[in-house]
């Protein structure tokens, strides 16, 4: 299959444009690597990007389409389920079919096509720029904010707004008030209204409360994100149980527990990606300068993956693999699992940390971070003394 040389081109504006002298490295935790070392790193991953470029073609295309058929087939088998949820056995397949297939649209299709992991296909249906999900985020608005944003500037304090969602107290670096004593409760509305939590992300809302933006200037963002809502709103909880008939409220409440399935898989995958223990933030001043093996090394020390098997991998979207997905997020994900084999071997090559671990393992650490950051760091507790 013939392919574009589109792809070669990463989307992100700091490999682009990033200068290429040498300069300090990032923190102390990159275990005293010289500049020369880091950007001998950044050439080690270089090459795993344009192997796997060079290797794109059929099997990645049928990967593709074989996951788009599948989600196509869980979706109408879990609504025709739902229609007949008077029926136990009927009700609980299509939750669980409906929710499956949610989660296939949402992380190992949406996302990964909207990145622009298949643009090179040249298939319209799986344009990253003709895209559109079946969430409350419209389209072009997280290709904003997680593309262009996220990506380029993870896990830097300030400027990346995955860093708690500007809900959340995810990072000691972060101030902490008193509102974040409800830490654990905001992360649970989070988990369970997650798209919603993605698609006001880029509004902003606590610059707005805070009077740092005027919430005039958001407008155009919640008319957008409302007609996106409305109308996952009229098919989940209108057409589709009026459909049912009598069974309505059976399929209405069917559906809304699908949702919530995706809210809370997606929440989980996202978060252990991120914010396990041993995941590191930065500060503003690591952009200045940023090298392309710097780039690179940042995006390495900012993630974490998650271990499990083939299923697995596919319904995290591959996302299972963060620590790949932020190094190449451009390349098909479910290239990721073979290239961490080589990705972790230059890690160990060149001493630096490859953060992963079991799904309970990860998503505990996640856990105990957000309980442990609700609290005010341990020196504003200590007694002021003479």
């Amino acid at each position: 299959m013939a392919r574009s040389r589109s792809l070669t081109k990463t989307p992100n504006p700091s490999i682009r444009s990033a200068p290429q002298q040498p300069s300090k490295p990032l923190t102390a935790n990159t275990l005293s690597l010289t500049p020369a070392q880091i950007e001998a790193f950044g050439k080690e991953m270089d090459a795993i990007r344009e192997r796997v470029l060079g290797d794109l073609g059929q099997r990645d295309a049928d990967y593709i389409r074989d996951i788009v058929k599948l989600q196509r087939g869980l979706e109408i088998a879990g609504r025709a389920m739902l229609q007949f949820g008077w029926l136990p056995p009927a009700f609980v397949g299509g939750v669980a079919a409906l929710g499956a297939s949610k989660i296939l649209d949402n992380m190992e299709i949406g996302h990964n096509v909207m990145h622009g992991q298949y643009d090179w296909m040249q298939d319209p249906q799986l344009n990253s720029r003709k895209y559109d999900w079946d969430t409350a985020c419209p389209a072009d608005q997280w290709r904003h904010s997680h593309n262009v944003m996220h990506h380029t500037y993870t896990n830097v304090l300030g400027v990346d707004r995955d860093v708690g969602y500007g809900l959340l107290r995810m990072d000691e670096n972060q101030p902490w008030h008193p509102i974040f004593l409800a830490n654990p409760v905001f992360a649970f509305l989070l988990a369970s209204l997650f798209q919603y939590g993605v698609a006001l992300h880029d509004a902003e809302f606590d610059r707005i409360l805070s009077g740092e933006r005027p919430l005039s200037e958001a407008m155009p963002l919640l008319k957008g994100i409302w007609k996106k809502t409305r109308g996952q709103w009229l098919k989940d909880y209108a057409l589709f149980p009026l459909l049912a008939g009598p069974g309505a409220p059976i399929t209405f409440v069917g559906n809304a527990m699908a949702n919530l399935v995706r809210n809370y898989w997606t929440f989980t995958i996202i978060f252990c990606g991120h914010f396990p223990a041993d995941v590191q933030t930065f500060d503003k001043s690591t952009l200045a300068n940023e090298t392309r093996g710097q780039w690179y090394l940042r995006q390495l020390l900012g993630s974490a993956n998650i271990e499990g098997g083939k299923w697995f991998h596919i319904f995290s979207g591959n996302l299972s693999h963060q620590i790949e997905h932020h190094l190449f997020p451009d390349l098909p994900a479910h290239r990721y699992a073979e290239m961490s084999v080589e990705v972790r071997k230059v890690c160990e090559k060149f001493g630096l940390p490859y953060n992963t671990g079991s799904l309970r393992k990860q998503f505990g650490s996640v856990v105990a971070k957000i309980f442990k950051l609700a609290l005010p760091p341990r020196s504003a507790m200590l007694p002021v003394t003479a």
